[in-house]
């Protein structure tokens, strides 16, 4: 695979260009990869919309869809196009300098529930690891743990609402376990996170 040929750029140390006389900073490109990423909501409808347009044959050949069937934003986010990015509003310079495109799939239920727990960060133990420097032992049920990957499926936001999901929950906890000493058992469970049950707090 052939060296990708970089450039030496110079910009300022904070980023601003309103004072011309600040000192610079020279990076060589040569060896460094940019990633560019986002969320680009609304860029399925964009692909919708041409292959709606690529597809509208008019005679025999045509091809008959049902209205009923709408396409998953799965199918249609993986025959996104360069020039779907440029309607969606990437001016060309940018998309000119991006050789590859890639798509991510939408997370399913059970790939929330691995970020929940199995990361050395997860949102769960974070949470445990808080309460056990209070002598409390937290315990999330699995029914619990599907209920809050579920609801973070229903707000379509991804992995970015299983944290703020969970404090919802615990932000009571979290205010009424430094009262006591006490070794006790604090336990999560679908309701909590369906009905805003509050959760049970009992000795350990």
């Amino acid at each position: 695979m052939p060296k990708s040929k970089g450039n030496v750029v110079e910009f300022t140390e904070r980023g601003q260009r309103k004072h011309p006389e600040a000192p610079t900073i020279k990076v060589d490109t040569t060896n460094i990869l940019f990633i560019v990423g986002g969320a680009f909501v609304g860029i399925d409808k964009v692909v919708a919309k041409r292959l709606q347009e690529d597809n509208a044959n008019i005679g025999f050949g045509a091809k008959v869809k049902s209205r009923d069937t709408k396409p998953k934003f799965d199918d249609l986010i993986r025959q996104v196009r360069p020039e779907d990015l440029m309607k969606y509003g990437i001016i060309p310079e940018i998309i000119g300098r991006l050789p590859v495109i890639c798509t991510l799939e939408t997370l399913d239920e059970d790939a929330l529930l691995r970020i929940l727990t199995e990361p050395k960060n997860a949102p769960v133990r974070q949470y445990e690891e808080l309460l056990r420097m209070d002598n409390v032992e937290l315990i999330f049920t699995e029914e619990a743990l599907r209920a809050v990957a579920k609801k973070a499926i229903k707000r379509k936001t991804g992995a970015r609402s299983l944290k703020g999901i969970i404090e919802d929950i615990m932000l009571d906890v979290m205010f009424d376990i430094p009262r006591s000493d006490a070794s006790r058992k604090v336990t999560i469970t679908e309701k909590c996170i369906t009905d805003g049950e509050q959760p049970a707090i009992e000795p350990n």
